[in-house]
């Protein structure tokens, strides 16, 4: 039986690791939940369903403690990072966005073990989670990163000549013109069903340039060897090639319940977590390069990453800012990342090294602010 702990239960990898408990009650235990507070009434059922002893919300704490009596509540914006202290056998980071680099660091100084969903985590604060990381305490949940740490398995890390990451291509691959894209449009994606900020990231393919940084901490490598290529069908969920010029792959249906139960019971898998692929019918899988003139987000990403210091934390909250404005209606989805690299551009010569937690808040703030300036001259 494995102690659980979900940070984010009410988002969408939080959601389908509820299920994943409830269909393998021998296995696991869950201890605690946290979630905003926006969806304070999802949380209470869960809360109720699994019988939690312990609860995390940021707002809404009152109408959450008076529907649990006997259950304790912790509240306030520190509320996730106190939870993923607890001692535990596995902590799932499902937080979306920067904001759960706190729990990050909190669950591994507490020595938990970490299943790693909030990518932000390693992309504002690499330098900082990987110093408090012991070997495998993180056990990555991104598709692209289960299959990576899967792969690896099959040689020596001196073996190794590249890493590569599978992008689906959103749901513009094929669309040369992206002035009149509309945010119904960007959240329409051919394969994955995810949160809004994760889905238009999918569409500007920010999430793969998010992705190598990620995995540029999370396998030591450098970014000369770690690529992206297009793959529609989203069932190679990457790759790693070895010097003798073999390519191990990870291959399942296109959904996280896989990578998910893998990384919560690493190393033991999950008895039916997912539906196998069917190899009795016929199948094509397709592999493109990326088209970087149309989809530069990547390379900017890579650049932020090879600075290093504060250039990635810039990064990537220049991009959540920007795709906030965009899903509000204020500003052109070419826009986002335009926004983004003139943020970027704007620090270049300021760049400095993320000594904590509250370094990289500060850098955050700077970059948030100049980016909602930016944004401002565009909506006008």
């Amino acid at each position: 039986m494995r102690d659980l702990v979900i940070l984010g239960s009410t988002g969408s990898i939080g959601r389908q690791a509820l299920e994943i408990v409830a269909a393998n009650p021998q296995t696991f235990r869950l201890v605690a939940i946290t979630s905003s507070g926006k969806n304070f009434a999802e949380l209470i059922e869960q809360a109720k369903k699994f019988q939690v002893g312990v609860v995390g919300v940021v707002e809404n704490s009152e109408l959450v403690r008076a529907a649990l009596p006997g259950v304790k509540v912790i509240d306030g914006a520190n509320s996730s990072t106190e939870i993923a202290a607890i001692s535990c056998d596995v902590v799932l980071n499902a937080i979306t966005g920067s904001i759960g680099l706190g729990p990050t660091l909190a669950a591994l100084g507490a020595g938990n073990r970490l299943a790693l969903a909030n990518k932000e985590s390693l992309v504002a604060g690499g330098d900082l989670v990987r110093a408090a990381a012991k070997p495998e305490q993180i056990i990555p949940v991104d598709s692209e990163h289960s299959a990576i740490w899967q792969a690896l398995m099959a040689g020596k890390r001196s073996e190794i000549s590249r890493l590569v990451l599978t992008a689906s291509g959103g749901p513009f691959r094929e669309r040369s013109d992206l002035s009149t894209v509309t945010v119904a449009d960007a959240l329409n994606h051919p394969t994955w069903s995810m949160g809004p900020v994760v889905t238009i990231n999918s569409a500007t393919l920010v999430n793969k340039g998010l992705e190598i940084i990620e995995a540029h901490y999370l396998f030591d490598m450098d970014y000369s060897k770690i690529s992206a290529v297009i793959h529609p069908q989203s069932i190679v969920h990457s790759l790693v090639e070895f010097h003798d010029g073999s390519s191990i792959a990870q291959a399942s249906p296109p959904n996280m319940k896989g990578p998910i139960s893998y990384a919560i019971n690493w190393p033991d898998r999950v008895a039916k977590a997912t539906t196998p692929i069917d190899w009795s019918k016929s199948q094509q899988w397709d592999f493109a390069p990326v088209d970087h003139v149309r989809f530069p987000a990547i390379q900017l990403a890579v650049e932020s990453g090879k600075q290093g210091g504060a250039a990635p934390a810039i990064f990537n909250a220049a991009n959540e800012e920007a795709v906030g404005a965009f899903l509000a209606g204020k500003i052109s989805f070419t826009s986002i990342v335009s926004t983004v690299e003139k943020v970027i551009s704007h620090f270049a010569k300021e760049n400095s090294p993320m000594r904590d937690l509250a370094d990289v808040g500060a850098v955050e703030q700077n970059a948030r602010t100049m980016t909602i300036e930016t944004l401002d001259r565009i909506a006008k």
